[in-house]
């Protein structure tokens, strides 16, 4: 089982590259933002209690999010792999994951880590929201504090899997199509051994 982890900044192009490495990969991809609508909207024991939480203006506890994704992985037994797409976000879900991974008998294989200039992150985003129709997207000011945020919060899970030899920076500046070269370029290597 090959189990992939798209990591980045907001902005650094994880959920288009995901769709892409999907395909390419033969993947299952897992997006616990995904996850979460789809518990939710199914009304599930863990999507209600999620929503409990949503509803309160809380973060979702890990223990939760790991719930959800022991289920999808369970909903998904013959998957050839999974790529992880916007999580781990914080240290305690990646040691998180990989206690669940260990009782499922794999592990995370790679991390792909999108680097792209953080002037060129704003202006990704910006654009987005005047495109999306996110209004929240299109104020500079919350992207640069979401930025804060990702370094704050987000990047120790970087040097979490540097340490495990398992971080690959990648430039995830370009095209779509540029950048997604390269991933496959370096997944066609990993996956070749």
């Amino acid at each position: 089982m090959y189990n992939l982890v798209l990591f980045g900044p907001p902005g650094s192009g994880k959920g288009t590259q995901s769709e892409k490495i999907v395909e390419h990969c033969g993947l299952v991809h897992l997006s616990t933002g995904n996850l979460l609508r789809e518990e939710i909207k199914n009304k599930t024991p863990l999507g209600m209690e999620a929503k409990s939480f949503i509803d309160k203006g809380h973060l979702v506890p890990d223990e939760v999010v790991i719930g959800m994704v022991d289920s999808y992985f369970d909903a998904h037994k013959d998957a050839k792999g999974f790529l992880f797409d916007g999580f781990p976000r914080t240290l305690a879900q990646a040691k998180a994951l990989d206690k669940l991974m260990a009782l499922k008998k794999t592990a995370i294989a790679q991390v792909l880590m999108l680097d792209v200039d953080q002037e060129e992150l704003i202006k990704r985003l910006v654009h987005r929201g005047k495109t999306s129709g996110r209004s929240d997207d299109a104020d500079e000011n919350i992207q640069r504090k979401r930025q804060e945020v990702y370094r704050s919060e987000t990047l120790p899970v970087a040097d979490y899997y540097t340490k495990e030899k398992k971080l690959a920076n990648l430039d995830g500046m370009g095209s779509i199509d540029e950048i997604f070269g390269r991933i496959c370029s370096y997944i066609d290597k990993k996956t070749k051994k």
